[in-house]
């Protein structure tokens, strides 16, 4: 960068009005400050007094080819704004309003970028000489004399978009993304380690109070996003949209330009090898949301569809339940007060934080009902089932009462059929990707080599073991398991459960009058989990209910245990609290 030839230029920046220009390697202006590239450059106004200019013109061809084989400077931030990009632009296709990626994603991403000191601020981390460089002249024409404010506009981008300069002008090698190259970030920055120029310094940093990007951490931002539009995906949406390849998640840097060049390093960072879990996304969400200081999302209502009464319904149809229980659902949901706005509501920065699961939360009320119905103590529902299964062979063209043990049955090979489905395809995922990664430059052309031989050597396999032709990719949806028809009798959606249920005066009540709580006692606080779950010491009726909706919701069977037994707290209130006291006099008088 020449800061003395950039100084002629004394337009303001459309993004942050400063007046403090620099010269990126292409020619083009960008701001110091914000680092916005422009479409203006340094234009030579006589070539009469330069000799040899042709010779020099076949000199710069040369120089710039070179370049391009090389590579372009990029920054490890760049490579996850294009994450972002194809993330969001994934979500886009499978429906999701186009807001999401214009204005909320986007402002997320510049919150990020500004609170990690990366760009949108006055010295950016990794602009120290660049920095020093300026003169207090510039920087009092630039109008920063102080520290620019945390950006919180999150109703729409006043300027262009991030993305829109980062992931969809990829033909242009001049406006790739908020962190241009410079001629001194090139020598001072670049390293053999490391195709991106701060690959090596990025993965070393360690510095408190800043959240490191990864990833995994490009999806806690999608799934904020989804939150704050309200979108109706949830976070184990998300995640199983991840694992069929639908969202861009795994060897997402494949898509990557192919002047940005990615070694060493650079493995380390954009590189995974394992599917994200439920619990390590939501984890990385609120750190996130903390880290940005979010202010509080909007709220989520009855007519939305993250709330318990919607997600229960949904589930119930995933579940091939009778639709009666959705009645019985939204009974718990009020008593035990889940369906509140300020309960439900992220407010990342309040005194007493809220973190709700809001598709496991949904999951655990139809625990409890099916609780309440049938107990779930491998004897209670299946005499149930006996009188169930009578009233149906004596009333056939009557409404069929519900029969826990078919439903069992039916619901059995179905789960174990697709759980073996999913084994299947993990165990035949190719998790190398087709773009191969090397440790230096230097070792590009073995790699290419290996990783050609390797295909080569996979095509003749494969057509010796399997010459069935591979089964296109299926469409997403909402829903795993199909129970439309009912033709074979396995759609339980309409059936009654008069069976489960007495009449007692004007009221239809529970033949069912037991119920046993899921925890005893919780743990003490300074423990790490609430409760523990050990499955011999459970029925195997719950451990099927559990099995079943932990499969769905691609979670440990562990979080659904605890979540039903948060809520049975919040609904049986007075037997913990005489469970409390027992333990306190029991204790006083052991002393």
């Amino acid at each position: 960068m020449d800061l003395e030839e950039a100084r002629e230029f004394r337009e303001r920046c459309s993004q942050c009005a400063a007046v403090s220009w620099g010269l990126t390697d292409e020619g083009r202006y960008y701001c110091t400050s914000c680092h916005n590239v422009t479409e203006r450059s340094k234009e030579v106004l006589s070539t009469e007094a330069i000799p040899n200019t042709k010779i020099q013109a076949i000199n710069r061809g040369l120089r710039r080819k070179k370049r391009l084989e090389r590579g372009w400077d990029w920054y490890v931030c760049e490579g996850f704004q294009h994450i972002l990009c194809q993330q969001a632009e994934a979500l886009q296709t499978l429906g999701v309003s186009p807001e999401l990626k214009s204005q909320v994603l986007h402002n997320l991403w510049r919150r990020y970028l500004q609170k990690s000191k990366l760009a949108y601020c006055r010295n950016p981390v990794y602009s120290g000489r660049r920095a020093a460089a300026v003169s207090d002249d510039n920087r009092s024409h630039s109008g920063w004399d102080s520290e620019p404010e945390l950006l919180s506009d999150f109703s729409g981008p006043s300027g262009p978009s991030v993305f829109d300069s980062g992931a969809e002008s990829q033909p242009d090698a001049h406006t790739r993304g908020p962190l241009p190259s410079s001629k001194a970030s090139q020598s001072d920055m670049s390293s053999v380690c490391s195709g991106s120029l701060d690959g090596v310094e990025y993965s070393l940093r360690k510095a408190k109070g800043t959240v490191k990007m990864t990833v995994p951490g490009t999806l806690a931002l999608c799934s904020l996003s989804l939150l704050w539009q309200r979108e109706a995906v949830t976070l184990s949406d998300l995640l199983r949209l991840v694992e069929e390849g639908h969202v861009p998640y795994v060897n997402a840097f494949q898509r990557f330009p192919e002047e940005m060049k990615l070694y060493g390093r650079d493995k380390g960072i954009f590189a995974v090898e394992s599917w994200p879990t439920y619990e390590d996304i939501y984890r990385k969400m609120v750190e996130v949301a903390t880290f940005l200081d979010l202010p509080r999302f909007p709220d989520i209502t009855e007519d939305c569809y993250l709330h318990p009464n919607v997600l229960c319904l949904k589930y119930l149809m995933e579940a091939n339940l009778p639709d009666e229980m959705h009645n019985f659902t939204c009974q718990v949901v009020k008593m035990a007060g889940l369906g509140e706005v300020d309960f439900l509501t992220f407010d990342p920065i309040a005194k007493k934080k809220n973190t709700v699961k809001y598709d496991i939360q949904a999951v655990a009320v139809i625990v409890i009902v099916l609780k309440l119905l049938f107990l779930l103590d491998d004897s209670l529902e299946w005499s149930l089932s006996a009188v169930a299964e009578t009233h149906n062979e004596e009333n056939k063209e009557d409404k069929p009462w519900f029969d826990f043990r078919k439903w069992y049955q039916v619901m059995k090979k179905s789960f174990d059929e697709k759980k073996q489905k999913l084994e299947e395809a993990r165990a035949k995922y190719v998790w190398k990707s087709e773009k191969p990664l090397y440790h230096s430059s230097i070792d590009r052309s073995v790699a290419y080599k290996r990783r050609e031989m390797v295909v080569n050597l996979q095509k003749q396999f494969s057509m010796l073991v399997d010459s069935t032709p591979t089964v296109a990719r299926k469409s997403p949806s909402s829903f795993q398991f199909n129970w439309t028809g009912d033709a074979d009798g396995t759609c339980f959606h309409g059936h009654s459960l008069q069976g489960a249920l007495e009449k007692r005066g004007q009221s239809l009540t529970t033949r069912n009058a037991l119920y046993w709580l899921s925890t005893q006692r919780f743990c003490r606080s300074y423990c790490k989990h609430v409760t523990t779950y050990e499955e011999s010491n459970f029925s195997l009726t719950y451990q099927f209910i559990l099995n079943l909706f932990s499969f769905l919701l691609r979670i440990n069977v562990y979080f659904l245990h605890e979540e039903v037994s948060l809520i049975e707290k919040r609904l049986f209130k007075t037997k913990y609290s005489k469970a409390k006291k027992k333990s306190s006099r029991s204790r006083k008088v052991r002393k």
